[in-house]
């Protein structure tokens, strides 16, 4: 067991120690009722199969703004006595003219620490591919005979692999991944048309550390509250202050502050950033016991507010319980 814990933080640590060379990537605000958006660690962690869909329409009105959306499915396999977690996740992110579609694959090795396996050690890998796209057609030009521009939509394909760790009880969680690994091997430089090259939207290497807790107010109220600290080591470091309450173990209603810091010395981060970059409000319902409806909306608070009508993002979450086992206690996280 200790063998196994520190080969994964060696892991780790290796991986945190890599040259970092690029901005902030985008990440869905409900990412706290999926932890598989963060961290391949958290594949299985339901035990039942649970599809999660969502898409988020990130600052509205604005022109060529960001659109992301996913759809991801994980469990365990019984025969490994829940020991295994495995998942499946694909993503897409469109900026103007500029598309990403990826498709990722998670293992999870699930370590019991209790008889009852409610308290988990896991470790994750995950692998895939992303396909990097630029539609030269939606392109404006001021040169309609500009032979440097290209013509119609061209794309590569870029591999890319993510680790992490993730530990849980009945009512607590924290977990640290590296995502996004090959990151550091290519560059933004995709694309070549009649010997010019052509920089795009890439997904960069980031660390994430999580953590949250469950705490009972009453026979049917119960607060959540919970961090994420999101880290690229050249811009800001964001950090997402998270608290919600479960009412009636039918309704989650809660807030996100989010905050880009300074947490070191940077020396290629523009010194008067803007330190708040959004508040977030969210509704989770439960419409039947294997339904969730969610909703939040992201109000910008840094000098982007002015040109945009902020951000709505919508999921719905579908679990399939086996008929093998029951889970043993309530999955909150």
């Amino acid at each position: 067991m200790q063998t196994v814990l520190r080969a994964g933080i060696m892991v780790l640590l290796l991986a945190i120690s890599m040259r970092i060379v690029a901005q902030q990537n985008i990440q869905f605000s409900q990412y706290v009722f999926n932890g598989l958006s963060v961290n391949p660690a958290y594949a299985g962690y339901k035990e039942d199969l649970y599809v999660n869909t969502v898409y988020r329409h990130q600052w509205s009105g604005f022109p060529g703004a960001p659109r992301t959306g996913g759809v991801s499915i994980d469990g365990v396999t019984p025969a490994s006595d829940n020991k295994v977690g495995l998942g499946l996740q694909m993503l897409f992110d469109k900026l103007g003219p500029q598309e990403a579609l990826s498709l990722y694959g998670s293992y999870a090795y699930r370590i019991p620490l209790d008889d009852e396996g409610t308290r988990r050690l896991c470790f994750g890998l995950g692998g895939g591919v992303t396909q990097y796209s630029i539609d030269g057609n939606a392109l404006q030009y001021t040169d309609n005979d500009d032979v440097a521009l290209p013509l119609g939509k061209k794309s590569v394909w870029v591999p890319d692999a993510r680790f992490g760790i993730y530990y849980y009880t009945s009512r607590f969680y924290a977990g640290a991944s590296v995502m996004d690994l090959f990151s550091l091997y290519t560059d933004a430089t995709r694309y070549s048309w009649k010997g010019n090259n052509y920089s795009t939207i890439r997904k960069t290497q980031h660390l994430y550390i999580t953590t949250g807790a469950m705490f009972p107010l009453g026979d049917n109220l119960q607060l959540k509250p919970s961090i994420l600290i999101k880290e690229d080591f050249k811009g800001p470091t964001n950090v997402d202050i998270n608290a919600f309450l479960l009412i009636g173990d039918k309704l989650w209603t809660g807030a996100s502050y989010r905050t880009g810091v300074g947490l070191w010395n940077k020396t290629n981060l523009q010194k008067d950033l803007s330190e708040v970059d959004a508040a977030s409000v969210m509704v989770e319902f439960y419409a039947t016991e294997k339904l969730r409806i969610g909703y939040s909306y992201d109000l910008t608070i840094n000098k982007m507010a002015g040109y945009q009508g902020g951000s709505h993002e919508i999921s719905l979450g579908f679990l399939i319980p086996s008929k093998n086992f029951t889970v043993r206690s309530p999955r909150y996280f």
